[in-house]
């Protein structure tokens, strides 16, 4: 039987992790290459990615790839796990973390319901849901070879329930239909994979709640007082729960929505 150590151990696994540029994404990909994983970062913005990238392989002494990928571009995104697998030579966990957030600087997007556009609402269709679709379909067939292939996908506590919009009054934060819909699509295709993908490759889902992003004061105490734990998340909460899912830890774990949220869908 293995130890609990063993069945964590990443060593000789790569990891593509996406949204390499935002704060959740190399944070997730630190914790994988902690545990020993070679990395692929995966952002747009091909810059920070890089900086993120030597970050990573400075401190954990792992082999780190940045990939600058368009997610909205069908050709590069189906073109990622070949790449992934010619730097590396194979491809054992998908980390699916970027997305349009609450934050987005878009047009159309943070702003009232009435006043929330198609295009924009196209865009985050296309960022957080049909490039998880497409990016899965693309590397099933590496995963599948790893044998200990394991799809994550990074949810929302908004893709469970509806909002509470007293928590954005008299802010300029907002809360997009779009985004709401878009993860709660993805729960729906996290189970949907982890059927079709069985017995070769794991597929679950990582629920997340509000981090702290130097928000309004007034936000987040209405945030604190609707979370059991009481504080807002930080990135730090989100490393043992993507180790486990990545890792033997959870062999036997698929088609499950592990939510991270200090409590915030509790009640």
């Amino acid at each position: 039987m293995k130890s609990v150590k063993e069945l964590m151990n990443l060593k000789s696994r790569v990891a593509v992790v996406t949204g390499g540029a935002g704060h959740i994404g190399p944070a997730l990909a630190e914790a994988l290459a902690e545990c020993g994983a070679s990395i692929a970062l995966v952002d747009v913005n091909g810059e920070q990615c890089r900086r993120n990238a030597e970050n990573i392989k400075r401190k954990y002494r792992v082999k780190v790839l940045a990939l600058a990928t368009d997610l909205t571009r069908e050709h590069s995104v189906r073109a990622l796990p070949s790449a992934v697998v010619k730097h590396f030579g194979r491809m054992d966990i998908l980390v699916n973390c970027a997305a349009l957030v609450g934050s987005s600087n878009v047009k159309g997007w943070a702003v009232p319901f009435e006043k929330q556009n198609l295009d924009t609402w196209r865009l985050a269709l296309e960022v957080n849901l049909t490039s998880v679709f497409a990016l899965a379909q693309a590397s099933t067939k590496f995963l599948s070879k790893s044998r200990q292939g394991s799809i994550i996908n990074i949810g929302s506590i908004y893709g469970m329930v509806g909002p509470y919009m007293g928590l954005y009054k008299g802010t300029k934060l907002g809360n997009p239909a779009a985004y709401s819909a878009s993860k709660g699509g993805l729960l729906q295709l996290t189970r949907w994979l982890a059927t079709a993908l069985a017995p070769k490759v794991r597929v679950n889902t990582m629920t997340l709640g509000g981090v702290f992003r130097g928000h309004p004061q007034k936000f987040v105490s209405r945030y604190r007082e609707r979370t059991p734990v009481n504080r807002m998340a930080r990135e730090e909460d989100f490393k043992g729960a993507v180790v486990y899912l990545a890792s033997d830890l959870s062999n036997y774990v698929t088609g499950h929505n592990l939510v991270v949220d200090g409590g915030w869908t509790a009640w």
